[in-house]
């Protein structure tokens, strides 16, 4: 089991009562998760500013899949790029709008090359990457 340090944080009276309220509203239990998650959070934005990190990410797009060949160029691209596809989910959302959720693996760089590669197909409505590091 790792060992816990304890630490001091020295912070004025309103300051920590807004982030009480914060954490109160997210749910946290206690300050101490509250501030490890913030910690975590900053660590692994740092981290992903490094283009050869290596990174899991969701790229999430709505599409119209009345669109002249979008499913057959999404398809190909995920297959031209199997090394860093792992998953997909297809959803329906109405008659003319599907969602898919296309899961990668890879090096921030090759991930944003190949999320930019997705979202900038003809017929993607709105498009989002989330990267983690691996």
């Amino acid at each position: 089991m790792e060992r816990v340090e304890r630490i001091g944080v020295s912070l004025d009276r309103k300051l920590l009562s807004m982030f009480d309220k914060l954490i109160a509203k997210k749910g946290y239990q206690n300050r101490s998760e509250a501030i490890r998650n913030l910690i975590r959070q900053q660590l692994s934005t740092e981290s992903l500013s490094n283009p050869r990190t290596s990174a899991i990410a969701a790229v999430f797009l709505v599409y119209d899949h009345h669109s002249t060949k979008l499913m057959q160029k999404l398809i190909d691209l995920q297959h031209s790029h199997l090394l860093q596809t792992i998953s997909s989910l297809h959803i329906h959302l109405d008659e003319h709008d599907c969602m898919e959720i296309i899961v990668l693996r890879g090096r921030v760089d090759e991930i944003n090359k190949t999320a930019e590669n997705i979202l900038s197909l003809k017929g993607v409505k709105l498009g989002r990457v989330n990267l983690a590091p691996a």
